[in-house]
């Protein structure tokens, strides 16, 4: 008996078979790999986005710990750098200096007393031109509220918002954050009169966040964020890597990589004009925040992170979150918080979500956040090393990640767990 042939478009035949009849994304951008059921897989964010096939430039990256993500991101970097497009990478584990041996540059790192210090009020010049003085004061204000309710655990309150106002105000048009310490700590009598206010009761207001900020400044987190950015600092490269690792496991990491990540912007921003910039000409830029799930624990901040999100493609930038697990997050607060929609709110930001090998335990709440489908759901606790469930745009693609022989040196991360002890025992 003979059934009669069934006829579809490619179209309605891509879903019931979304990988084996899936249109591809052309051969623009650097190759990462193959597409597992044919082909060579090519990507770039910024060609796609002129392309119109997605409509943000930011990238999410999960992945089990060896799989491959770190991996993938690193040779991504490194062959995009191929096309002139730079990468900035707030490093929190010190796992890019590899990437930056091979660049020929040298890590910033960051540790308390040290050499560096990076000023996170720094403003993103060619942003700012249009913007009025109290409208940069508000922005440099939002980041310093997000890091005191890092700091203090809570939200500040109206009195502290309006103290941390006033502080930026007084600190002049490059405030750093002792001039902002001291303006909260010892408030000037012009600063009182503008709230009805009396000098003492204004510093009484302020002084719980003072305190808080002030661990950046002489206490335990001193020598990194407390003056003015270092001048001589090399952003020339195609890579600058912040390497954060002293501070790894401190519980004031989310603090740490929101400053980082805000100097970042400001120098990103400010072109050819930021400390230390030179010459350099304005042009691509993908920044990497591994480790993006402790900037999620707190509120301010992660509204802060989101803002941040929203900002790429003003500065022509493809940011890029890197972590293990969704659940990292969306833990970030409780069931139906705003921190788990701001964490959400990411996700939507994020057209390209690269996510690699996955637990059983992970898959359902993938599926769910994704809008996988049953047949990619299914894939993700069986892929292998270096193959990841690519989402560009709403198209969906498996892909076998491929490193060449110099890469691979370039990017191992298990040179330790192969080492051999001494004497062969």
């Amino acid at each position: 008996m003979s059934y009669p042939a069934h006829r579809a478009t490619t179209r309605h035949l891509g879903a019931a078979y979304p990988f084996a009849v899936a249109e591809g994304l052309g051969s623009g951008g650097v190759v990462v790999g193959h597409d597992v059921f044919g082909g060579i897989f090519s990507f770039d964010p910024f060609e796609l986005y002129a392309a119109g096939v997605i409509t943000s430039p930011n990238m999410l990256v999960l992945g089990q710990i060896g799989r491959g993500k770190s991996a993938f991101v690193k040779s991504f970097l490194w062959r995009q750098a191929l096309f002139g497009t730079r990468a900035w990478v707030v490093d929190p584990k010190g796992e890019y200096g590899g990437l930056a041996r091979a660049w020929g540059v040298a890590p910033l790192r960051l540790l308390p007393g040290g050499n560096l210090r990076l000023n996170p009020l720094d403003m993103p010049l060619t942003s700012a031109q249009g913007l009025s003085t109290n409208e940069k004061a508000r922005r440099r204000g939002e980041l310093l509220a997000a890091l005191a309710s890092a700091s203090l655990g809570r939200a500040v309150s109206p009195e502290e918002r309006s103290a941390i106002d006033l502080a930026v105000e007084a600190s002049g048009s490059e405030p750093t954050l002792p001039g902002v310490v001291e303006a909260m700590l010892d408030p000037s009598e012009e600063s009182a009169r503008s709230l009805h206010s009396a000098r003492r009761l204004l510093a009484a207001d302020g002084r719980q966040v003072a305190l808080e900020l002030r661990r950046l400044v002489t206490g335990d987190l001193r020598g990194m964020f407390d003056g003015h950015t270092t001048p001589g600092i090399d952003l020339d490269g195609p890579l600058v890597v912040l390497d954060l690792s002293a501070l790894y496991r401190s519980d004031a990491l989310g603090v740490i990589i929101t400053c980082a990540t805000a100097w970042l912007q400001a120098a990103l921003g400010a072109g050819d004009r930021a400390p230390g910039a030179g010459d350099r000409a304005p042009g691509r830029v993908i920044v990497v925040v591994d480790e993006a799930w402790a900037v999620m624990k707190n509120l301010a901040v992660a509204r802060w992170l989101q803002s941040s999100w929203k900002l790429a493609r003003s500065f022509g930038v493809a940011n890029v979150a890197v972590m293990h697990r969704l659940s990292d997050l969306l833990s970030a607060g409780a069931a139906g918080s705003e921190q788990v929609e701001l964490a959400r709110g990411l996700l939507a930001d994020s057209e390209t979500r690269v996510v690699y090998g996955q637990a059983p335990s992970e898959v359902p709440e993938a599926r769910r956040e994704l809008g996988l489908s049953l047949t990619e759901a299914g894939l993700l606790g069986q892929l292998g090393r270096g193959v990841a469930l690519w989402q560009v745009g709403g198209r969906s693609f498996v892909v076998r990640h491929l490193l060449s022989p110099a890469e691979q040196q370039m990017v191992d991360t298990d040179a330790a767990m192969r080492a051999r002890p001494p004497n062969g025992q």
